[in-house]
């Protein structure tokens, strides 16, 4: 792979209509299907919803990081949708016993998270081993409310969780996609990315399960602090860009003025409901 026509790619991708993300990105690795796998890798689109016939039909969210073939790994049945044959399936990666207990009381967790922040949407988390150390391990905490014909938001935490000497390091990136839409046909779409580390002094003497609910603990509150953050700043580059807008093109009489106040307070609306 070029790493030229990769940037370009990126690049492209950068000044490109927001809201057709998957439409633009389909259409490079058409065009250059070399860059396929490591465009795939880096670029966040929007969140997919699958419901897994083997839990009650009960919905989660795809993405890369439980993909294989084209079949996403479930959550909540730790099985692949659609299913996938016996010598698939061998090959298929899955978290060990410990790790899935971990996934397992992380997705209660946040969904209980989901249900109090968002009332409403859909969350998943996904975590899978890493490296040599049993203590360490990494994962992906998503959280999706909102139909995009409308207005939606698509939380994505990318999570590495290390020990290093006596203490135990959480590295999580965070890519927010937002979409809003007013009812004059008016939308503000985009994303932002940020990067977050915190450590804590390694807990001594905890059983697994202690041991589980500590890093459940430091988890949520981290992704609680990051999403709080990440919204203020949202509404500080959205509302102020888009007010300055407004000042820039309205013209002088009452009505257009008043109509631009008017769509101003439905996108501001539109970001409070989700």
């Amino acid at each position: 792979m070029s790493t030229e026509a990769f940037d370009a790619a990126l690049d492209i991708l950068r000044r490109l209509d927001p809201t057709k993300i998957e439409k633009n990105l389909a259409q490079l690795i058409q065009l250059e299907p070399s860059l396929a796998e490591d465009l795939l890798a880096s670029v966040d689109t929007p969140l997919q919803i699958k419901k897994d016939p083997n839990a009650s039909q009960r919905e989660f969210l795809c993405c890369d990081y439980n993909r294989d073939i084209d079949s996403h790994r479930s959550p909540w049945s730790n099985q692949y949708v659609p299913a996938l044959s016996t010598e698939e399936l061998e090959e298929s990666p899955f978290p060990s016993e410990s790790v899935r207990k971990l996934e397992v009381l992380a997705n209660d967790s946040f969904d209980i998270y989901r249900d109090l922040y968002y009332e409403g949407g859909v969350s998943s988390v996904y975590l899978w081993d890493l490296g040599d150390n049993s203590s360490d391990f990494a994962g992906v905490v998503l959280l999706k409310k909102g139909d995009k014909s409308l207005s939606s938001w698509d939380g994505i935490h990318i999570i590495e969780v290390l020990q290093e000497g006596s203490e135990v390091v959480y590295r999580i990136t965070t890519t927010i996609i937002l979409h809003l839409g007013a009812a004059r046909k008016m939308t503000l779409s985009g994303n932002l990315t940020r990067q977050t580390e915190k450590s804590f002094p390694a807990p001594s003497k905890l059983s697994e399960d202690q041991l589980h609910v500590w890093h459940i603990s430091n988890l949520g509150s981290l992704v609680e602090t990051i999403e709080s953050q990440m919204r203020n700043l949202l509404e500080v580059v959205y509302f102020d860009k888009t007010r300055d807008i407004y000042h820039e093109l309205r013209d002088s009489s009452s009505q257009t003025s008043s109509q631009n106040k008017t769509a101003h307070e439905e996108v501001i609306k539109g970001l409070q409901g989700m």
